[in-house]
């Protein structure tokens, strides 16, 4: 998918929503565990109840391969059903030396090979450039490298100050050397970045090291991040946002009205988007 086309989604759902589908065997109502393939049944009524209000869909791939050959087989599944226009993330955290990232490129963008065909996948930065090069291999596809996430964790390392070289008049954070770096390896139209939405009040200072760049931005709904501020501070001349939201949406209810539920909180997430595009574009 072209950024043109994410941007025409955008403007068509008035929404730049993305539903992670963090589907745990444990959590989804007790009534799908008689179903064939409780997770994918899962997943197709979420799916069907929010994709007028998503522009993107994004499995967590934890939640699959715990599963094993069945987890990656619901995967697959839930993949072929997404609407063609949904943009998909594969959030899979991967990174590695090259030879071993390449093939876990093709294990995502490559449907001859895997069975699977995203449009993106996510990517740790800390092997360096070598271990990101093999992804941004494949036309069409994209990257999302982790730059700022929003666990509590993040402060061990993404925000520690560091010189890249004795010239450097002041030190920046890691996750801002992060950013300045990989811009380098691909253009706007290949990479991504994951900015968590706690850390609204660094999407200004992002914002300026990446006027161009889509952010992933997780964090909002469950975890206590602020549409309103990441809006107001990450949004650029085409969005530049895609909003993720798990388990705020997908288990809205437990029950066996929980697709509607589901549907009810995509809604109100995607008129108040509606909104701050109307502000703030």
């Amino acid at each position: 998918m072209t950024r043109s086309e994410l941007f025409a989604q955008i403007k068509a759902k008035s929404s730049y929503l993305c539903v992670g589908l963090d589907t745990d065997i444990q959590k989804i109502p007790a009534h799908l565990r008689a179903e064939p393939d409780p997770i994918f049944a899962f997943n197709r009524a979420i799916i069907e109840a929010t994709q007028a209000y998503a522009v993107a869909y994004k499995p967590n791939l934890a939640f699959y391969e715990a599963l094993g050959p069945k987890g990656w087989e619901s995967l697959q599944k839930t993949l072929e059903i997404i609407p063609k226009e949904c943009f998909t993330i594969a959030d899979a955290k991967r990174g590695d030396i090259g030879n071993t990232s390449g093939l876990y490129a093709r294990a995502f963008f490559d449907k001859s090979a895997s069975g699977l065909d995203f449009d993106s996948v996510t990517v740790a930065p800390y092997m360096g450039e070598d271990s990101v090069k093999p992804f941004l291999d494949f036309p069409g596809k994209w990257v999302i490298l982790l730059a700022l996430t929003s666990n509590a964790g993040s402060a061990d390392f993404q925000r520690l100050e560091v010189v890249k070289n004795m010239e450097a008049p002041h030190a920046r954070a890691l996750f801002e050397q992060v950013l300045m770096t990989s811009q380098n390896w691909g253009s706007h139209d290949q990479l991504m970045y994951v900015v968590g939405a706690t850390r609204a009040d660094q999407l200004q200072r992002i914002r300026e090291l990446v006027p161009e760049h889509f952010l992933l931005v997780p964090g909002v709904g469950a975890q206590g991040g602020s549409l309103e501020d990441v809006s107001r501070y990450g949004m650029n001349r085409q969005c530049g946002l895609l909003v993720n939201s798990s388990r705020a949406i997908i288990y809205a209810s437990s029950g066996a009205d929980f697709a509607e539920r589901a549907a009810d909180e995509a809604r109100k997430v995607q008129q108040e988007m509606a909104g701050y595009l109307e502000e703030f574009l």
